[in-house]
């Protein structure tokens, strides 16, 4: 009797009366939904009338015209008759290269100074206390001016270039060294790609057989080999076509070989030393989440204080460090964009100058968010899944 009455309550149509506090929520919900659509709706139509009264065409089309313009550094073959497209190509990847080798960088940098906080070391913690509390003070802005200021009105011309080493060049068009040119430059860079994806493979694989079987793989044997053999084998396997390209002095410029500019040279150091400065108190602060207990622990083991630091606190801190850690990787490739300042080419100085050219300022700017939101959802992903797979498991 009591489930039929059960089931029959189930069963019983559901009265809407604005008593009902869950009928009241409905209705709020789809009065707010309402009211963003129309304002969408009011955007939009308003934006499209003025568009069209001004004769400015919408759309995506003029990402196939000839852009007309140069730009002074590309990862990939770039000039000006190529395509609006191509030009924002280069704009991404320019911004991509300066990002990932600045993670890197300020990741490496901030560890040391957030360790070096904590030491016993009188003066090295006061020194990275002072680099913590300057740097994160002074606006990147102005540290992007100092940084290219230093370099650009301190460093002689072309022809008084310092000379350090055979083919080496240090003036102010930038740091020119010797370069690698010819078929097989693509073969030996996969095969390097292919040796570090191994490696990885390798160590996650020597990782999960030392728990099993208590025998640790010798992981750097295999990875100096694949970085040296496999290198090798795509450069042999396609033909052996590899020569150095070493840079000259041509007229009042140098020709050949790879350069560092002033602009890639300046944005790199601020994006470095300022974010370094964030994350160094990441690292303190994660450190010192974990429990004097563990480094008692450690030390009751035989462990020395550093060995204690990188097997014992380290990987506890991570737990600690990793979210907020994020917010720092966001922060510095959001950063980046203040590279318009001193004129290097990311992807929001090729955008303004193609909106410059082709007046389709919100096609633009609607590049560069989806540019950037696109990349920063990627760091969020690969963030949280890596704090996920580091994180405790209650049983």
């Amino acid at each position: 009797m009591g489930k039929a009455s059960s089931a029959t309550a189930r069963r019983a149509p559901r009265r809407w009366s604005w008593s009902d506090p869950a009928t009241r929520a409905l209705a709020y919900q789809a009065l707010a939904l309402a009211l963003a659509g129309s304002a969408i709706w009011f955007l939009v139509h308003n934006t499209l009338q003025n568009l069209a009264l001004r004769n400015i065409a919408t759309g995506f089309g003029f990402l196939t015209r000839e852009a007309g313009f140069a730009i002074g550094e590309s990862p990939i073959a770039y000039g000006p008759a190529d395509t609006y497209g191509r030009a924002i190509a280069v704009g991404i990847l320019n911004t991509l290269r300066v990002g990932l080798i600045a993670l890197v960088a300020a990741t490496a940098l901030g560890v040391l100074i957030g360790v070096g906080r904590l030491s016993r070391n009188w003066l090295v913690a006061r020194l990275a206390s002072i680099y913590v509390e300057v740097m994160r003070n002074v606006p990147l802005l102005l540290q992007l001016f100092f940084w290219y200021a230093l370099i650009t009105e301190n460093m002689p011309g072309p022809r008084q270039a310092h000379h350090p080493l055979p083919g080496v060049f240090i003036s102010n068009r930038g740091l020119k060294v010797p370069g690698l040119e010819g078929a097989s430059l693509d073969w030996v860079l996969g095969g390097l790609g292919l040796a570090i994806v191994a490696i990885l493979f390798l160590g996650h694989w020597g990782k999960q057989r030392q728990e099993a079987t208590g025998r640790p793989f010798p992981l750097g044997r295999f990875a100096i080999g694949l970085l040296i053999g496999l290198p090798v084998v795509g450069w042999l396997a396609s033909g052996a076509s590899l020569t150095l390209d070493m840079p000259e002095l041509k007229g009042f410029n140098f020709s050949g070989g790879l350069t560092l500019t002033p602009e890639f040279a300046a944005l790199l150091l601020g994006l470095v030393i300022y974010t370094a400065a964030f994350i160094a108190e990441v690292v303190r602060s994660g450190i010192q989440a974990v429990g004097n207990g563990q480094w008692e622990a450690a030390g009751a083991l035989g462990l020395r204080r550093p060995l204690a630091l990188r097997l014992v606190v380290l990987p506890q801190a991570l737990r600690v460090i990793i979210p907020p850690m994020t917010s720092q990787y966001l922060n510095l490739l959001k950063n980046s964009s203040l590279a318009v300042a001193i004129g290097y080419p990311d992807i929001v100085s090729v955008v303004n100058t193609t909106l410059n050219q082709t007046g389709q300022a919100i096609e633009g700017i609607l590049i560069i968010m989806g540019a950037y939101l696109t990349v920063s959802l990627s760091i969020s992903i690969f963030m949280n899944w890596y704090n996920k797979r580091i994180a405790l498991v209650e049983r």
